[in-house]
């Protein structure tokens, strides 16, 4: 039996996924950076503050120009703008959710089916070639996801035949499904499944085909992008004019405000991008790395296997994979 532990060297250009950090004190989380959208946005905030400092400058010539800003439409498009955020993120985090419940569905499925394919059948050998099969899904499905090359890893786990099958498939995880589909259908001709054990067995096949398909709607199902774009478009058109507003009453305040406002609404922004995409590679993304080690060590296990990969946990930043 090959083990493949998955690890960051696995996939070099990739970044970690996920943080899980215990309870902080309030002071100390507000420092905290790693896991926060900050790193992606600094340089925009800081385009932000120069820019209120350029208006700061600019304040005398276009007062004396008769131009004036006043705050009163900015609040309400601030509040117009808080909304629709809210409404996307919340969407986002729908499809977050609904993601991982998938995930744990697959586990569930995994588990029961192995458990009364174990005990219903007395091939030890032919058991763990269906543990394989069912191991290589939820691995083919994490890189399927993760649009991640799939032939060396697929190479390790499945037989020459199958995988030629898997890899000529547009979809290899649907077709791994069929070879489980088949490996059952030969237990039941050789007499080794009654009718009954073989439409249970056929029930859980089609809980897992439940989960591939709803992570296949997800993630080639996306948010509208018009409706992502207005909002982007609007957001950063509300940081950029808001120093003109800002200035009259806080002239050199104008920028730590105006910065204070915008990382409001730029981190929304970027989190919703993040949250939109539950299966990506980003700080706030579904582990799946870690699901599927997960799903390898109870199955390899449940097998008594000799050989188990190490659990992978989170790193010193609090970054799981």
């Amino acid at each position: 039996m090959i083990v493949i532990t998955f690890n960051r060297a696995t996939f070099p250009r990739l970044k970690i996924t996920m943080i899980v950090r215990p309870q902080q004190h309030w002071l100390r989380r507000i420092f905290v950076w790693h896991g926060s959208v900050l790193s992606k946005i600094s340089s925009r905030l800081l385009l932000n503050f120069l820019f209120s400092i350029a208006v700061i400058f600019m304040l005398p010539w276009y007062t004396h120009l008769g131009i004036k800003f006043t705050l009163a439409p900015f609040s309400i498009l601030g509040v117009a703008i808080a909304i629709f955020l809210g409404f996307r993120n919340n969407a986002g985090y729908a499809r977050y959710v609904e993601a991982r419940k998938l995930w744990g569905q697959l586990m569930i499925a995994s588990r029961s089916l192995l458990r009364e394919v174990k005990t219903t059948l007395p091939d030890s050998a032919s058991v763990r070639e269906f543990a394989r099969l069912q191991i290589v899904f939820a691995h083919c499905l994490r890189m399927t996801l993760r649009k991640q090359p799939q032939a060396e890893v697929l190479a390790h786990y499945l037989k020459t035949e199958d995988l030629q099958r898997v890899l000529a498939s547009n979809s290899p995880a649907n077709r791994i499904l069929l070879i489980m589909g088949e490996w059952l259908a030969v237990q039941r001709r050789n007499g080794q499944l009654s009718d009954i054990l073989f439409i249970s067995f056929n029930d859980r096949l089609n809980d897992i085909s439940a989960v591939l398909a709803g992570c296949e709607r997800i993630a080639y199902t996306p948010i509208p992008f018009a409706y992502t774009l207005i909002l982007h478009r609007t957001v950063y058109l509300f940081c950029i004019m808001l120093p003109f507003a800002l200035v009259v009453d806080l002239h050199y305040m104008t920028p730590f405000i105006s910065v204070l406002i915008s990382y409001t609404f730029i981190s929304l922004d970027c989190l919703a991008e993040e949250l939109e995409d539950p299966f990506g590679t980003e700080n706030n993304d579904l582990p799946l790395d870690a699901i599927c080690n997960a799903i390898e060590i109870d199955l390899l296990q449940m097998n008594d296997e000799a050989e188990i990969p190490a659990k992978i946990l989170p790193d010193r930043h609090y970054q799981l994979t």
